[in-house]
Parts: structure tokens; sequence; C-alpha cells
């Protein structure tokens, strides 16, 4: 059952943590009024599911706050996490009837919903919600050509930095942080998940953390604070260069 208590996340659009990067960032007043209309918070717990890969889905919505998976399950029962969902991204697609995949909350969800068919309609009348959409979609699609590299082409250590500079760079940019000093997060996923997201053995994800720890590339507090001193040190451990592309 889903959990369709309010919560403390801000009730107007204005005051919201995810306004500046979440589908509403381009909309005027006037239509944040008529989004308000047909928005309600939805409240998961960790480890609960969000919406199972086939079912119908009567709405769309943006994470407010904490993290979920998406996840494939194949005919065999094998599962493959093939994606993750951070605050201000987007859940569900306008105009597809049931989801693609099973969305899971990591840690505790808050998401900000929109009753699907009146946003659809919003869609078709506010070209600022429909090219934000397309934005994010695009944005999406290339995080998914990137990814395709990490699993395909990068080592294990790349592979673990890579995840670690992509979490970052996503908390600074929705924190309006700055790379000039250490940047700090929490690390979304358990070591167990993140084998899986990765392809690879907790034992080879624990090795190379505790490597990257001792080589100064990140501090650790308890397993989930995660300390970055030098941004571009990471990005280098991950294979990128400091504008996120490929070193050559």
């Amino acid at each position: 059952m889903l959990n369709e208590t309010l919560t403390a996340a801000p009730r107007t659009c204005g005051d919201c943590p995810i306004r500046h990067r979440a589908v509403c960032a381009r909309c005027e007043a006037d239509e944040l009024e008529q989004l308000d209309k047909i928005k309600y918070y939805r409240n998961f717990e960790a480890g609960q599911t969000v919406i199972w890969s086939g079912d119908p889905m009567d709405f769309v919505g943006s994470v407010v706050s904490g993290i979920a998976t998406l996840t494939q399950t194949m005919e065999d029962g094998r599962t493959q996490m093939v994606g993750l969902l951070l605050p201000s991204d987007f859940v569900g697609r306008p105009g597809r009837g049931a989801a693609a995949y099973d969305v899971v909350a990591t840690t505790d969800l808050v998401m900000c919903c929109f009753r699907k068919k009146p946003f659809e309609q919003m869609m078709n009348e506010t070209p600022h919600i429909a090219q934000r959409l397309l934005e994010m979609t695009l944005d999406e699609l290339d995080a998914a050509r990137e990814w395709m590299l990490v699993l395909g082409r990068k080592t294990a250590r790349e592979k673990i930095a890579s995840l670690l500079s992509i979490v970052a760079r996503r908390n600074a940019t929705l924190h309006l942080g700055m790379r000039d000093g250490p940047m700090q997060f929490v690390l979304p996923l358990t070591r167990e998940a993140m084998a899986d997201y990765l392809g690879l053995t907790l034992e080879t994800v624990s090795r190379q953390i505790s490597a990257l720890k001792k080589d100064g590339v990140i501090r650790l507090e308890g397993k989930r604070n995660v300390t970055v001193p030098d941004f571009d040190r990471l990005l280098a451990e991950a294979g990128d260069d400091s504008d996120g592309g490929m070193l050559v």
C-alpha cells in the first residue's frame, strides 16, 4: 500500500528545495498555481516499492528527497539495477499507461506527485513544462550512454570513482554548491547495492573503496558519509577530465 500522508515538504512550489532543477523549474507564478492544484506528496519507507513494472501509473512526479532505484526483472527472475533516481529526478512518462521499471525506495523517499491526466493537459498548454521535461529526458539519455561506458570499459576502481563523482556532482548542483573546496555527501547506496549497480562483487566494492580512502581520494565517516577533498582528483580516478568528459 502507498503511504499518501502529507509530509513536512514545502506546500508551496516557491519554497521547494528542488525547485531550480525539477520539471517545474521554468514555470511562472500562474503556472505554479496550476501545478499546485494537481499535486500531492507521497512518502515511502526505505525498501518500499513505489511502482511495479507493468502496473498502470495514474501519477507522475519528482523526487523531493531520498533515493530510489530503477530495476529490470528478467523472465527467469534475475534482476538488474538500471538506474538511480536522485532528488529532482522525474518518475513516470506522460503518454504511457504503465511503468517500464520497478521503482524501489532505497532510502526514505518523499515524492511530489501530479495526477497524470491533468499533468498531460498542462504539458499541452504550457511550453515551459514540456521544454523542461524534454531537457531532463535528454539529460537522462546522456547519463545512460555515459553509464554504458562505465559498465563496459572502466576498471573496478574507475567504476567506483565514477559513481562517487556522479553523486557528488548531483549533490553539489542540487544545493547550488561550488567545487572550490571539499565536497561532502551521503552515499545513497549500500555496498551491496553498489555491487549490483556496477556489476561487481561486494568484496571488490569494499576493497576499492578502502583503496580510494587509503590513497586520500575520499574520506569516510562511517560507511555512508563521504568527503571528497579534491574533486578533480576523483574525476581523474574515474577516467574523466575536469569538465566531465573522458580523458584521451
